[in-house]
């Protein structure tokens, strides 16, 4: 033993034999491998093996045989195993099984005639019957399953995991990420693994991901034949080779969305344009290398097809949005914003253009060629137009939007936000002249209304108008209200937010013109509003209201007893910031008509803990109660509720 502690490595070991009596016993001891460092006596061979080898002046742990081996060989043995589970289970032991397992692909796993009899055989053990293998590939090719990957959770590891545990359980056919790991992003070596093990996928959606370039994207249109969405946000390493390449691997492409990918211009998407022929749907955004080039193969190569198209952000000009209305033959759903190139002339010869016959929603946000002239060319060359959206068109006015209103006969909705040049004279107007099946209407923001000073003639009414939103329009008054009474006698709908001009006495008539019955009434916003409304509301509509929004309003319990003797209908109701005490509360758990689900009654300093049984009441039917910022209500009293009511969502 003292020679074992003392030998220096040059002397001979054991000089005449082993150091065991018996030499079967070194089997305790030593293990043969390429890196044993032992002495043997040439006159016995056996096989030894041991986890510890002595190598120089201290012992060593030996690895594992298997980690010796090659990937080429590891990736031979993984590929030959009878399922996708057993696979999954193989590619748990360490990343770089892991990373082997994901490199194999679809077609390269049982594609001997060894493995395909040993898929036989163990055809006799599985539980549903029939090759285990087909099986698999059936469920791959259905890709069904859906992943998301966001920050620090997408890596090239867990895309590795993701395409070896979805590969036998139905195939991975929705991958989104976003965001990416600063440290480990995804990289080439992530989509690679998605495209070796998901043949499947069919949506794939990326963004925010600056480690993503080109190579990651050549390598899903090598592998993944049958994508048809594509989202690509905020990528900038990704360019026109890209787009090649899935254009050419991918020809199911129906979905295409690009946005903020500052290197894709007209090149790639011409490639999408010549080779994706199902193409229904294009998005894009903020691309500034991308011209009229591309824009015109879009349309001119998926006029059949394309129907929905939607720009924003780009150099383009009025070439293509004449392109648009002449081969936009299959668009249903147009949306143009921020295109600071397309003029009046352009609008113009898109509606004369007579290709949009099938436009049934178009939307027009902040471009400055929205003026009169090209809006009534829009809506004579577009008579199945149903839904119109202008948004921050600085230079439409009242006659534009008149004789626009006179031109759509099909028009169902309009909304008009920020146009401050259109005034009380073109709201009405487009409301008398506007076609029989006319229903919604909507101003925001608009800062041309003004209250009337005059009244109006003797108008027609509209008969067909069901929902009337106003919001944020400072000028509009009671004069205005109660002349929209008399003009639309249908009204269910209505929305009436953030309007300090409106009064009970603007509002009675209005309640009073309605035939049809209230449904839904927002008047949240409207602190010159008190119980008069709201007790006349209950009187005339309470048969058909089911959502009342009073929030800011000067409702006390007077309006919350009106509602619980009237309102049975009624489900959901918002007395937000209004003067109401715990006595309301009270009334309304008394009511054995109404079934409130949800009830809101934040900043209402007066409710008080006195309300617990009240609301304990309500909650037999409610499903969401809000209590925040209710100063005079504890935690403690919170708890309870939480405690009773436990199918409610309660906010405090």
């Amino acid at each position: 033993m003292s020679k074992l502690f003392s030998f220096s490595g040059t002397d001979d070991f054991c000089p005449g034999g082993s150091i065991y009596p018996n030499p079967k016993e070194s089997s305790l001891f030593l293990s043969l491998g390429r890196h044993v460092d032992v002495y043997f006596p040439s006159r016995k061979r056996s096989r030894i093996s041991a986890p510890f080898v002595f190598s120089g002046e201290r012992f060593e742990q030996k690895k594992p045989s298997i980690e010796v081996l090659p990937d080429e060989c590891l990736f031979e043995i993984f590929r030959r195993l009878p399922g996708g589970q057993e696979r999954s289970s193989c590619a748990c032991v360490s990343k770089r099984w892991l990373t082997i397992v994901s490199s194999i692909c679809s077609d390269e796993i049982s594609d001997n005639k060894t493995t395909q009899a040993l898929d036989l055989n163990y055809e006799s053990t599985d539980k549903k019957g029939g090759d285990v293998s087909e099986v698999e590939d059936e469920d791959v090719a259905g890709g069904y399953l859906s992943r998301s990957l966001e920050g620090k959770k997408a890596t090239d590891v867990r895309l590795a995991a993701i395409a070896v545990g979805t590969a036998g359980r139905g195939g991975l056919g929705k991958l989104f990420i976003r965001g990416s790991n600063s440290s480990r992003g995804v990289t080439t070596v992530g989509l690679r693994a998605i495209s070796r093990g998901c043949p499947s996928l069919r949506v794939l959606s990326l963004w925010n991901l600056a480690t993503v370039g080109d190579d990651g994207l050549c390598e899903i249109a090598e592998g993944c034949h049958q994508l048809q969405k594509l989202d690509l946000c905020h990528c900038p390493a990704i360019t026109n080779e890209s787009l090649i390449a899935l254009a050419k691997g991918c020809p199911d492409l129906t979905d295409l969305t690009i946005e903020g990918c500052a290197n894709i211009g007209n090149e790639g998407i011409q490639a999408i344009a010549r080779c994706c022929p199902n193409l229904k749907s294009v998005s894009i955004k903020d691309c500034p290398l991308l011209g009229d080039q591309g824009i015109a193969s879009l349309l001119t190569s998926a006029s059949y097809s394309l129907s929905k198209v939607k720009l924003q952000a780009l150099n383009i000009t009025d070439v293509s949005v004449a392109v648009i209305g002449h081969y936009g033959k299959a668009v249903t759903d147009l949306s143009l914003t921020s295109l600071p190139n397309v003029t009046e002339k352009g609008f113009w010869v898109m509606g004369n253009g007579h290709g949009l016959q099938k436009l049934k929603s178009f939307t027009v946000k902040a471009c400055h060629g929205a003026t009169d002239l090209g809006l009534e060319a829009i809506g004579k060359g577009c008579p199945n137009l149903k839904q119109f959206c202008l948004r921050k068109c600085a230079f439409l006015s009242d006659n534009g939007l008149v004789s626009f209103a006179k031109a759509a006969g099909s028009l169902e909705s309009l909304e008009l936000e920020e146009c401050h040049r259109v005034t009380q004279f073109g709201f009405f107007g487009s409301l008398i002249n506007c076609g029989a099946k006319f229903k919604a209407i909507s101003l925001v923001n608009c800062l041309g209304i003004k209250d009337l000073n005059v009244g109006l003639p003797p108008l027609p009414p509209c008969e067909s108008l069901r929902s009337l939103s106003i919001c944020n329009c400072p000028g509009f008054g009671d004069a205005c209200l109660a002349a929209l009474g008399k003009l639309c006698p249908q009204l269910q709908n209505v929305e009436l937010s953030g309007l300090h001009g409106i009064t009970d006495v603007g509002f009675l008539p209005l309640l009073e013109s309605c035939e049809a019955g209230l449904v839904k009434v927002n008047l949240s916003g409207c602190p010159n509003l008190g119980d008069k409304v709201v007790c006349k509301m209950a009187d005339l509509h309470g048969w058909t209201l089911e959502m009342l929004n009073l929030d800011g309003c000067k409702i006390s319990d007077a309006g919350l007893v009106a509602i619980a003797e009237n309102c049975q209908l009624l489900s959901d109701l918002d007395v937000s910031k209004c003067p109401i005490t715990d006595s309301g509360i009270a009334a309304l758990a008394r009511s054995n008509l109404i079934n409130l689900q949800i009830l809101s009654v934040s900043g209402c300093n007066l409710v008080s803990d006195k309300s617990l049984p009240s609301l304990g009441k309500l909650g037999q039917t409610l499903l969401g109660l809000n209590l925040q910022h209710c100063k005079a209500i504890s935690s403690g009293a919170v708890d309870l509720l939480v405690e009773q009511l436990c199918r409610c969502d309660i906010l405090f």
